[in-house]
């Protein structure tokens, strides 16, 4: 992939745009999947399996509860981590940058790994590290230099 590395780098106004879909993409995920556990409480309810006790309902169940509160919470991080680690191990792309031709790769051209894609989670403030983009010379945000990536744009299909 050396052609790769010859690419411009993406500058902020197309990495928000691709932050925007993934975003609306994220929540949609997120809904379902935090759906599917309130289906499952709401079942196990119904058929006398279980009750909220002291709670009013699923939703104060999975949110007050010491035990539950932290286990749902972590469900929905890993979903949400899972995504982008996902998406950028296997393509270089999640959906919402394939649709601003955007690639986050290594300098070399080749796929980030799962700790770099960790490392890009873990310090991209959830995309306000990209505001570092239009300081820095290279076009990087504070995540793609902790994580040693950058973003390019993808030369158009033809």
């Amino acid at each position: 992939m050396n052609s790769q590395n010859s690419l411009p780098k993406a500058g902020l106004m197309r990495r928000l745009g691709a932050w925007l879909y993934d975003a609306l993409i994220v929540i949609a995920i997120e809904m379902m999947a935090a759906g599917v556990v309130v289906a499952i409480f709401e079942a196990l309810v119904a058929a006398g399996l279980m009750d909220y006790g002291q709670y009013i309902d699923v939703s104060d169940y999975l949110t007050q509860h010491p035990l539950w509160s932290v286990l749902f919470t972590s469900y929905l991080a890993i979903i949400w981590i899972g995504f982008f680690v996902y998406f950028w191990t296997k393509a270089g792309q999640t959906l919402g940058m394939r649709a601003w031709k955007l690639r986050v790769q290594n300098k070399d051209g080749s796929l980030i790994s799962v700790t770099q894609a960790c490392i890009r989670i873990a310090t991209s403030a959830f995309g306000l590290s990209n505001l570092a983009v239009p300081v820095d010379t290279e076009k990087r945000g504070f995540h793609d230099i902790w994580a040693k990536t950058e973003v390019v744009v993808l030369p158009k299909a033809i």
